[in-house]
C-alpha cells in the first residue's frame, strides 16, 4: 500500500436510475502525475467529485495514503489532504493575492485579538509560496488587475497553501498562454519532486503525453484501460476513448450541392474598427465557410458585426440578395443569422439557470401563448433537442453549470437551431472539449448544412476546419488574404503557411 497515494476501488455511482461510474478502478502513486481522459458522459468529473466529497459513492472503497476513508463532504476531503482546482476558478475578483491565497482558513491574530485576520502573517507566508514557485505577483495586487491565466496559478497556489497529499487539475491550462502552461508545467514538476501526487484532466492530448506518468481511460462510465504514458500516442488515446466510432469523426464528407447554389451571404468592403479592413466573401446554401487566422486576424469580429455585436463602419451585408442593414443583434436575427459565441460560459450561457432556461432564451416566441409561457411546450422543445444533440444531462432541470463543456457548447448550440436560423456563425466552436464531444459536434454542423443551411466557422484546430469546411477563408492582419477550396486543403502545412501570411 505505501507506494499509492490514493486508490479507488469498484466506485459504482448511479443518478435517477442511470449508472455513470460501473465498478471503476483508479491507482495514483506517490509523486507522480496521473491522467483521465475520456469523452463527454465517460465519468471522469464525477469520479473526482467523489474523491473530493462533493457526491458520495453508491458502493466502493477509497484508500488514501493506506488508510480507508469515506468522504461525505469537500471539507472532510481537505482534511484528508486531497485538493481540487475546478475548471470554473473559485478566485474572488475584489479580494488581493493573499486574501484569495489564505481564504477560508485564515490567519488570525493572537489573543486578545484573536477575532482579527493577522494580515501581516498572511502577506509573508503569500509571499513566500510565490516565490517557491517562482511567479512575480504582488501580494497586495487585486485578483481582478490580473490577467485569467495568473488567476489560474494563483489558484493552484492557493490549494498548495495548506499540506497537500493528492491535487486534482481539471482542464489547468484551459485559459494560460503558452509562456504560462510552461510555468505551469515547472510548478507540476516542482510538486512531484516535493511528493505530492496528481491527478490531470485535461482533453488536449499532446499536453498529457508531454506531462503524464501514467494515463487511463474512461469510456461510457467504465475504466478502459490503465498505461504508462510512454507507452501511448495519440490515436491510441483516440481509440481508446471512442472505440470505433473514432475513424471517421475527423474526414471530410462531401455533400452533394446543387450545380448552380443560391448565395446565401454576400459581404462587401466590411470595415470594422481597425479589425477588419475591406474584407468581402460569400457563402451559398448548404456550403461550410471556415475562416482561418492568428489571435488578432479580425476572425471573431467579422463574426460579431455579421450578427450585429460589433459596429459596421463601412460595407454591406446581404442576406438571400436583400441587403440587410444590421445595427444590433436584433436585425441580425430577424435575417435568419444565429451566432455560438466564443466563451460560452459568459456569452453563450447563464451558468446558474437549467437547462430548459437556457434553451427558453431564444424561444420567447415560440413557447408564450397569450400570457403565459406554455410549460408543456418548452419542456417538450428541450427533452426533443437532448435527444437530437445527445446531450447528456441529469433533468432538463440540472444547473447548466454541472454539465460538461461539450454538453454545454450543445446547449448553446441546440437553443439556436430550435430558432431555425439559415446562418449559423461558429466562434471556436470546439475549444475546451474532449475529442468525443468534438466529432459530435462535427456532426451537428453537417448535418445543419446538409439540410441547405449555410454555417461560417472560426477555429484555431486546422484539422477540425479541413474536416467540415467546403472553402477557408484566411484573414492576416484584419484583411482577406486568401480562398481555400477544397482542392486547395492539400495538408495542414498549406494553411497554416496562408495563415502565417
Amino acid at each position: 500500500m505505501g507506494e499509492y497515494a490514493l486508490q479507488m476501488r469498484n466506485i459504482v455511482k448511479s443518478f435517477y436510475g442511470n449508472t455513470v461510474l460501473d465498478n471503476v478502478n483508479f491507482d495514483l502513486k506517490k509523486g507522480r502525475v496521473h491522467a483521465i481522459v475520456g469523452g463527454n458522459g465517460a465519468g471522469k468529473s464525477t469520479l473526482m467529485k467523489i474523491l473530493t466529497g462533493v457526491y458520495t459513492k453508491d458502493s466502493g472503497e477509497i484508500i488514501v495514503d493506506g488508510k480507508k476513508c469515506d468522504f461525505s463532504n469537500y471539507n472532510d476531503a481537505n482534511a484528508a489532504g486531497i485538493r481540487m482546482i475546478f475548471q470554473e476558478l473559485s478566485v474572488v475578483p475584489t479580494l488581493t493575492v493573499a486574501e484569495n491565497i489564505f481564504l477560508n482558513h485564515e490567519y488570525k491574530k493572537s489573543r486578545p485579538l484573536g477575532m482579527l485576520l493577522d494580515d501581516k502573517k498572511m502577506k509573508k507566508e503569500a509571499e513566500a509560496l510565490l516565490r517557491h514557485f517562482e511567479l512575480e505577483v504582488p501580494v497586495d495586487a487585486k485578483i481582478r488587475d490580473l490577467s485569467v491565466g495568473l488567476w489560474q496559478l494563483i489558484e493552484i497556489v492557493k490549494a498548495l497553501s495548506r499540506k497537500t497529499k493528492v491535487l486534482v487539475m481539471d482542464e489547468p491550462t484551459a485559459s494560460l498562454t503558452a509562456n504560462e502552461v510552461t510555468r505551469l508545467f515547472d510548478i507540476v514538476k516542482s510538486l512531484k519532486a516535493s511528493g505530492v501526487s496528481i491527478v490531470y484532466i485535461s482533453h488536449r492530448m499532446n499536453e498529457i503525453l508531454s506531462i503524464a506518468d501514467e494515463i487511463t481511460v474512461l469510456r461510457d462510465g467504465r475504466h478502459i484501460i490503465t498505461e504508462e504514458a510512454r507507452n501511448l500516442d495519440i490515436n491510441g488515446i483516440i481509440n481508446y476513448m471512442l472505440g470505433e466510432s473514432a475513424r471517421h469523426s475527423f474526414e471530410y464528407h462531401e455533400r452533394p450541392h446543387r450545380e448552380k447554389p443560391a448565395v446565401r451571404l454576400e459581404v462587401e468592403n466590411l470595415c470594422v474598427d481597425n479589425l477588419v479592413k475591406d474584407v468581402s466573401f460569400s457563402v451559398n446554401e448548404g456550403e461550410i465557410t471556415g475562416i482561418a487566422g492568428l489571435m488578432g486576424s479580425g476572425r471573431t469580429e467579422t463574426l460579431e458585426a455579421l450578427f450585429g455585436a460589433r459596429k459596421i463602419q463601412k460595407g454591406s451585408v446581404k442576406v438571400q440578395g436583400r441587403l440587410i442593414p444590421i445595427k444590433n443583434t436584433r436585425d441580425a436575427i430577424n435575417a435568419g443569422i444565429a451566432l455560438v459565441p466564443e466563451d460560452r460560459r459568459r456569452e453563450g450561457l447563464v451558468l446558474p439557470h437549467t437547462v430548459k432556461i437556457n434553451m427558453l432564451i431564444t424561444l420567447f416566441k415560440q413557447v408564450t401563448g397569450k400570457i403565459l409561457i406554455d410549460e408543456a411546450k418548452i419542456k417538450e422543445l428541450t427533452r426533443v433537442s437532448i435527444q437530437e444533440l445527445n446531450i447528456k444531462t441529469q433533468s432538463i432541470d440540472s444547473q447548466a453549470s454541472s454539465l460538461s463543456g461539450g454538453n454545454q457548447q450543445k446547449i448553446v448550440i441546440a437553443k439556436w437551431l430550435k430558432n431555425n436560423p439559415k446562418l449559423l456563425l461558429l466562434d471556436e466552436p470546439t475549444a475546451g472539449i474532449d475529442i468525443g464531444a468534438k466529432g459530435e459536434i462535427i456532426k451537428i454542423i453537417e448535418d445543419y448544412a446538409q439540410e441547405g443551411n449555410s454555417v461560417i466557422v472560426v477555429s484555431s484546430e486546422i484539422p477540425e476546419l479541413m474536416a467540415m469546411c467546403d472553402k477557408i477563408i484566411v484573414m492576416v492582419d484584419g484583411r482577406l488574404t486568401r480562398t481555400l477550396t477544397r482542392n486547395d486543403m492539400l495538408n495542414e502545412e498549406v494553411i497554416q503557411n496562408a495563415i502565417q501570411g
